[in-house]
């Protein structure tokens, strides 16, 4: 089975366990209302799973990623690379890309620096853009 990277426009069962994995901090009715409007939610799906997925918030060209996350037992394996760049193709409108790293601990702040450079972004303070 082939890794694809979909926009989500409902949340089945095991969408909802799946996204409990990579967000154990969060509700379903948080994730819920990422679905419409100004906002999206994509996800890497491989095997029916979903193995990481990433919040954004849309505006005219502007796109701010947000609680952009993998798995920790898939991490390191390409997924969040592909989620982020496969994001970006799915939506050429958006000229404009950013992440803040702001209130991040410096371990996961090494982290995140890492991975965004990988993905083209440049940092300026907090934010990563492209």
């Amino acid at each position: 089975m082939k890794l694809t990277i979909e926009r989500l426009t409902t949340l089945s069962p095991q969408d909802l366990i799946d996204l409990g994995k990579i967000w154990p901090q969060q509700q379903p009715q948080q994730w819920q209302s990422w679905l419409d409007g100004d906002k999206a939610l994509f996800a890497a799906r491989f095997n029916e799973r979903l193995l990481g997925a990433v919040k954004i918030v849309l505006d005219g060209d502007n796109a701010q990623l947000q609680d952009l996350l993998v798995r920790e037992v898939t991490r390191r394996r390409g997924v969040g690379l592909y989620l982020v760049q496969d994001t970006q193709r799915q939506l050429p409108q958006i000229a404009h890309w950013q992440l803040s790293i702001a209130g991040l601990a410096p371990r996961e702040r090494g982290e995140v620096d890492n991975f965004m450079r990988a993905c083209g972004f440049t940092q300026q303070g907090d934010l990563w853009h492209k």
